[in-house]
């Protein structure tokens, strides 16, 4: 994997880089790790459809548009992406934090800080945790966000708090033809309980680039609800890489959702690091036109008594491509393991394409362990009862192509959103 660049899209980025980098360099663990980062892509190459893990997702594509890093321009307030509940509100435009169209809780149930407040007032939230999940030893996109990333965010739950409100971390993308590098950092320490609305969006049609990597630390008899959306541009290209850790008797749900992008690759890496850890993920991608939706997840049952469950969906229609690999691997020392996997997509066409590689790698036992996959189109034996009980054929098209999906979309607790998400998804899966 290791190679020289020259004169290739990587060169390209890192040039463009360091035109905007400040001359002066401070000696901060923030800036040590851009620096290693930037060292590690000089080893490393954009993947390729010849990498086993990149075989059915080709991006030679973004080769071509080296995109240069956003700076952040105006945004209406009006931008309809808000919720409608009181929610704890990060904004970011064009890969910089807003305050002016941020609302944070005034109560203390939460602490919030930027990239620059890490390198100053905590750098010991830095040093622990930062960069410590996400791994960009292998990782060329992990390694561009260290390197490129303009602003991030830390968040941090106290110990035993609840926190009453969503928190809504909101990335908008304001121009085309430009590429963001959005960072976060979340910590919940025990005891406590959020949920964390991670959302991305462009405003105008046109190319663009995201390279997104999120950590989370999970700590022991914590909770978080992680609900992720991704509706970019229809021609934009969204890479993202999130990885939590999950101690003790701690707990971690996650909705994952994929509707936009030309092409979007989501890597989602959980380990089950205490005993008794739990965790459910569960995704969808509703993808038409040329779309390609890669989600690629690994979850580790690194102690014993641990217990995950994982439901994939795909909707492809037309001519897309919807790929999905799950694995779930069990320690040695992982007795008493737990765990599900199922992986089902619906094809509406004859031209949409479906690659599925659900895995199970097994080193203890005494686990009870399951996994499997389904791809295939609507049920004829379904279509012909609806039909049958006055409803025409594309009505009762629509209606079990909405509800195939609305399985996933019922796991999102926030209604506000949970609503918008059922009228796009009524929108895209009306047939006629």
């Amino acid at each position: 994997m290791s190679t020289a660049i020259r004169d290739d899209y990587l060169e390209k980025l890192i040039e463009s880089w360091k035109k905007e980098a400040s001359p002066v360099h401070s000696v901060s663990y923030l800036d040590q790790l851009r620096e290693d980062a930037l060292d590690r892509i000089e080893s490393l190459r954009l993947p390729t459809i010849r990498d086993e893990e990149w075989r059915f997702t080709d991006i030679s594509s973004l080769r071509s548009m080296p995109f240069p890093r956003a700076s952040a321009a105006p945004l209406d307030k009006q931008a309809g992406t808000f919720l409608d509940e009181t929610a704890c509100r990060l904004v970011f435009v064009d890969g910089q934090y807003m305050s002016d169209l941020s609302s944070l809780a005034d109560d203390g149930s939460i602490t919030v800080c930027s990239l620059s407040e890490l390198i100053g007032t905590r750098a010991s939230i830095a040093e622990r945790y930062f960069g410590q999940l996400a791994d960009f030893q292998e990782n060329v996109f992990v390694a561009l966000n260290t390197a490129l990333m303009h602003d991030g965010v830390c968040i941090v739950i106290p110990a035993g708090v609840s926190v009453k409100v969503p928190v809504h971390i909101l990335y908008v993308t304001s121009r085309k033809d430009v590429a963001v590098y959005p960072r976060c950092l979340l910590i919940a320490e025990p005891g406590a309980n959020v949920t964390v609305v991670e959302e991305y969006v462009t405003l105008y049609e046109g190319a663009s680039l995201t390279n997104a990597v999120t950590e989370m630390y999970i700590r022991d008899s914590a909770c978080v609800n992680h609900i992720r959306v991704q509706r970019e541009s229809s021609q934009a290209f969204h890479i993202a890489n999130g990885s939590v850790l999950v101690a003790q008797s701690a707990h971690y749900d996650s909705v994952s959702l994929a509707l936009g992008a030309r092409i979007s690759r989501f890597d989602q890496k959980i380990i089950l690091a205490g005993g008794n850890a739990e965790c459910e993920v569960d995704g969808l991608a509703l993808i038409a036109g040329r779309q390609l939706a890669d989600t690629h997840t690994f979850i580790d049952h690194a102690n014993s008594y641990c217990r995950s469950r994982q439901l994939h969906k795909c909707i492809v229609d037309e001519s897309a491509h919807g790929v999905f690999s799950g694995k779930i691997m069990v320690r040695p020392h992982a007795q008493q393991t737990d765990a599900r996997q199922l992986n089902r997509n619906l094809l509406l066409s004859d031209k949409a394409r479906m690659d599925t590689k659900p895995q199970l790698e097994i080193f203890a036992d005494d686990v009870k362990c399951a996994h499997g996959a389904t791809v295939g189109q609507l049920d004829n034996e379904s279509l012909f009862y609806l039909q049958s009980r006055g409803l025409t054929e594309v009505a009762a098209r629509n209606l079990l192509t909405y509800a195939f999906g609305g399985e996933v979309i019922n796991r999102v607790i926030v209604p506000s959103l949970k609503q918008r998400l059922e009228e796009y998804i009524l929108a895209r899966t009306r047939i006629g």
